[in-house]
């Protein structure tokens, strides 16, 4: 069988994310109070951070956050307002174009829930999640079933 032929490795990153409209995501000049709602109402342990003009910038998180306000004997949560999400975002995280191809995706995940996929301005277009990189290769698993199980 040609590897080429099959259809899981010539799904893409625009085929496999979720679009930015459906992504939650906060500014560079939010406060961490305003992040931190927006992880705890989504459900989110991350998200995106963007720029006025939406282009992408960084990740946030609740570990970072909670560090962040972490003091000596307690949460230092007063703290939350005076510091900007700009200040502790994380910004040596891959990113994906929406051309990249599954196994360029798959690779990406292995380490992050999720990747941003950004246009060549650095425009946020969406997010491939991990999840999604599963679901495409378990169905592609069970659909060919008899590549994997030799029937013992």
């Amino acid at each position: 069988m040609n590897i080429k032929a099959l259809p899981l490795l010539q799904l893409t990153a625009e085929s496999l994310m979720i679009s930015s409209e459906k992504v939650a995501h906060v500014q560079l000049n939010n406060p961490l109070e305003h992040a931190l709602l927006i992880l705890v109402k989504s459900g989110y342990s991350a998200v995106p951070v963007l720029d006025i003009q939406y282009r992408f910038k960084g990740i946030i998180g609740k570990n970072t956050i909670l560090n962040e306000i972490l003091g000596l004997e307690r949460f230092e949560l007063e703290r939350l307002s005076d510091i900007t999400v700009e200040r502790v975002m994380i910004t040596n995280t891959p990113c994906l174009n929406k051309s990249d191809h599954f196994l360029t995706c798959l690779k990406a995940v292995m380490d992050h829930p999720f990747v941003c996929v950004v246009n060549q301005e650095g425009y946020f277009d969406g997010i491939v999640t991990r999840r999604e990189i599963l679901k495409q290769l378990n169905k592609y698993i069970h659909v060919n079933k008899d590549l994997f199980y030799d029937g013992r």
